[in-house]
């Protein structure tokens, strides 16, 4: 059995949301949240937030003797989202770009 969760705009770089998704590709379900328990990066609590999501959507679509601990984190997919574009201030009458990422985080759970 498969389950998936996703989540779209988040106001995190897809860059550092890749940092975190590796850490925890392939792994349990149980370690993986210990993983991300321990991990002191924003993007982690978002993924953390995520994995749960996925945890509860495997529990609703499985039957009643479904284990949660046999699922592995089969697939981690970070996408760039739109980019916004803000300009800041600079000496003599100047200004710089300032480019806001977003990112799309899908996970996908399978049972082993």
């Amino acid at each position: 059995m498969k389950a998936v969760a996703s989540i779209r705009y988040v106001r995190t770089s897809p860059l550092k949301a890749r940092h975190v998704t590796a850490l925890i590709k392939g792994k349990r379900v149980n370690e993986a949240l210990n993983i991300l328990a321990f991990t002191n990066r924003d993007s982690a609590r978002i993924v953390e937030k995520l994995l749960k999501s996925a945890i509860a959507n495997a529990e609703e679509r499985g039957s009643e003797k479904t284990d949660i601990d046999s699922f592995i984190i089969k697939k981690a997919i970070v996408d760039g989202g739109p980019v916004l574009k803000r300009f800041r201030p600079r000496a003599k009458g100047r200004a710089t770009k300032t480019i806001k990422r977003t990112s799309h985080i899908t996970l996908l759970l399978e049972e082993t």
